[in-house]
């Protein structure tokens, strides 16, 4: 008889991916073992599938029950060269989609489904057999990045930095030039009328206009280089956040002539209501606009740009946390989903001023932020409550 003690327990719930639905009423999570969704705003769980194998992508389509899943982490419950479209309410694979490479990302709307691979996109027809409709090259695409509205298609050109806008209606192609250093983040308004990109370096945020792909607002996250994991319009457009491994999420004014005049935020007090689990908060004194950071030294003539560039206007620590590789592999062509860092500091606004945070790993977090106003009339971001949303400790 084995009567040896057991020296390790049981093996935590891993997160491998994180992602909002279109209006962020919802966020998907693959696992290592299947996925589950939750509520945004509650982080109350909705549903859970356990395949005893791993998902490496979930991709809601809106509040339907179709989802785009893609295998992932040490055991991938499906083959790195398919889509899966599985109809969540018959627990069915509805539809299947094979490519010669491994999958990268996928995105799904009503009437097409795109799927993204390291060096191309490719766009086709949500029907039984998906047509092939476009195919698109890109540069090196390992991230998988690519945003979908109903009117338009965003994601990396031929050449690294650049970005290439696809009119869905037409097929008509735009290209723009947005960066010098290969994308690391984008990310399209509700609307589908603004683009906001950043690159390797992560000091620069860039807003476009999609109609006519000019640049009409240029941010500074900060002046060290960073990571940028996520970017995210609030609902209006009217604002852009922003998380990178700086630990830090950062809200911007995003000036858009055709934008109706901002509503102020609600005014807040500064006390915290926290959830399950607390930490300190953390409030930044922000200044008016975004503008005048340094003070005098942006009006000096010559001086660096980093001195009059337009800054947030609030920001607040959120937790990154330090987790090593979930599989011990660096990014690369091979490299199964899942098996790299785990994402974190994924942004869904849920309303005009309340936004989450979430982030995956073994220390799987969502936390609560929100924007308010202090008796001066500067706005502020606080963390209004935290939650461990797979209950590991």
């Amino acid at each position: 008889m084995n009567t040896r003690p057991v020296i390790e327990s049981p093996s935590t719930t891993v997160v491998l991916s994180v992602s909002f639905n279109d209006d962020c009423s919802c966020f998907a999570v693959g696992l290592d073992s299947g996925f589950c969704i939750f509520y945004a705003k509650t982080c109350l769980l909705k549903t859970t599938r356990d395949f005893n194998a791993g998902i490496g992508l979930v991709q809601m389509m809106g509040t339907a029950n179709f989802l785009a899943l893609v295998g992932g982490g040490r055991q991938p419950k499906f083959a790195q060269n398919k889509v899966i479209l599985w109809d969540d309410s018959k627990s069915r694979i509805a539809l299947e989609i094979s490519t010669l490479t491994a999958v990268r990302g996928a995105q799904l709307a009503k009437n097409r489904i795109v799927v993204v691979l390291q060096n191309s996109v490719r766009v086709y027809s949500f029907a039984k057999p998906p047509n092939l409709l476009a195919t698109y090259e890109t540069a090196d695409n390992l991230l998988g990045l690519c945003c979908l509205s109903e009117r338009t298609i965003a994601f990396p050109g031929r050449t690294p930095g650049q970005v290439q806008l696809v009119e869905v209606a037409t097929g008509n192609v735009s290209i723009i030039p947005a960066h010098s250093s290969p994308l690391r983040a984008m990310q399209l308004s509700r609307d589908g009328e603004l683009l906001a990109t950043a690159s390797e370096t992560g000091t620069l945020i860039r807003v476009f206009a999609t109609s006519n792909c000019a640049r009409i607002a240029e941010l500074r996250r900060g002046i060290d280089p960073a990571t940028v994991f996520s970017l995210a319009f609030s609902p209006s457009g009217s604002m852009l956040a922003c998380t990178s491994d700086k630990s830090t999420l950062h809200i911007f004014d995003v000036p858009y002539f055709k934008k109706p005049g901002r509503q102020s935020a609600p005014a807040r007090s500064r006390s915290p209501q926290v959830g399950s689990g607390s930490s300190q908060t953390g409030v930044s004194p922000p200044a008016d606009d975004g503008r005048g950071k340094w003070g005098i030294l942006g009006k000096i003539p010559l001086m660096p740009r980093m001195f009059s560039d337009v800054y947030s206007f609030a920001s607040s620590p959120f937790e990154a946390g330090d987790e090593p590789l979930v599989g011990g592999l660096p990014m690369s062509a091979n490299t199964t989903l899942g098996t790299s860092r785990p994402p974190k500091g994924v942004i869904g606004w849920v309303s005009e001023d309340t936004l989450l945070v979430v982030g995956a790993g073994k220390d799987a977090r969502w936390e609560k932020f929100v924007i308010g106003k202090d008796e001066q009339g500067s706005r502020f971001c606080i963390r209004e409550g935290w939650k461990r949303y797979l209950g590991n400790s």
